[in-house]
């Protein structure tokens, strides 16, 4: 998983919190997708990733669709939503007016 990520291999021992952002949410993306659960939920999956990792992200989780994972996500990216929803609930109208 953490190839297909493109974590480097000398980083692999060596503690996450030395690590930028991106890379960061790449290692808690492969530990989080590594396990095939029955629903995965996801916050924000592609936040700080390139467009080549969004799209292992992408990827990963149209894999699990298929394998019948149920899938609940926060995506405020357009593109990726567009890419791995299936249908979409507009939580906007539920926001309390403070």
């Amino acid at each position: 998983m953490l190839r297909r990520f493109k974590v480097p291999e000398r980083l692999w021992n060596l503690p996450p919190t030395t690590f930028s952002g991106g890379e960061q949410q790449r290692i808690n993306l492969a530990r989080g997708l590594l396990p095939e659960h029955p629903v995965l939920l996801l916050d924000e999956p592609t936040a700080s990733l390139d467009a080549e990792n969004r799209a292992v992200v992408v990827d990963l989780v149209r894999e699990r669709e298929e394998k019948g994972t149920a899938i609940v996500a926060i995506v405020h990216d357009d593109e990726v939503r567009g890419k791995i929803a299936d249908g979409t609930i507009d939580v906007s109208q539920f926001a309390s007016a403070a």
